[in-house]
């Protein structure tokens, strides 16, 4: 299996990327969150490969993280999710914004994507929650789904630990944080962020 290419950029396009190496152009699937970080034609360029062989040809994904083509191999792995979905599934949103609404359980926020149906959504939730790690997903999650990473994350997660230690489980946890910071996106502090959240379990 091809495990990353690295070459000239030849061509860009959203959803697609061409990649000059050794003298071959490699054609590419990639997410609006790859394509966002791809430098100007002309330039080199490393990508991160999944190589998909089908009975009707081949294909290649790309992508700029190992997190994000982590997460394209949870996706692919569902029942009746397969590569082109997975890829629409990682333009609506990053890999961190995924991990955190699949370890909440927040199949809305999924089923939010263009061509993804509530049901395929809550399936993405049932089969991958025991994959991702809710603390990992929320460090890991992006502002906007562009930007760096989320200067607020350590809160977040240290919010987490405190309702552990309240008796709340990780999962119920999680659910509570996310769901207070979707009410209240402004939060900022630890507790602030664990106020919000036992509140809304009132």
């Amino acid at each position: 299996m091809m495990a990353y290419i690295r070459g000239v950029l030849a061509e860009k396009e959203s959803g697609r990327a061409v990649v000059e190496a050794g003298g071959i152009g490699y054609e590419m699937a990639v997410s609006l969150s790859t394509y966002d970080t791809l430098p100007k034609t002309g330039c080199e360029v490393k990508l991160l490969l999944w190589h998909c062989v089908r009975d009707d040809g081949e294909s290649l994904f790309a992508f700029a993280t190992p997190e994000e083509r982590g997460m394209f191999a949870k996706l692919t792995s569902v029942g009746g999710v397969g590569p082109k979905l997975a890829m629409a599934v990682l333009s609506g949103a990053s890999a961190g914004e995924l991990a955190f609404a699949i370890s909440g359980g927040d199949a809305k926020r999924i089923s939010a994507i263009k061509g993804v149906g509530r049901k395929t959504a809550e399936k993405i939730c049932v089969e991958l929650r025991d994959k991702v790690d809710a603390l990992g997903a929320l460090a890991a999650a992006r502002r906007g789904g562009a930007g760096g990473f989320d200067a607020k994350a350590p809160a977040v997660r240290d919010a987490i630990l405190a309702l552990s230690t309240l008796g709340y489980g990780e999962e119920t946890a999680g659910k509570m944080v996310s769901d207070a910071l979707r009410n209240r996106p402004g939060l900022e502090s630890v507790e602030e962020i664990v106020r919000a959240a036992l509140s809304s379990k009132k």
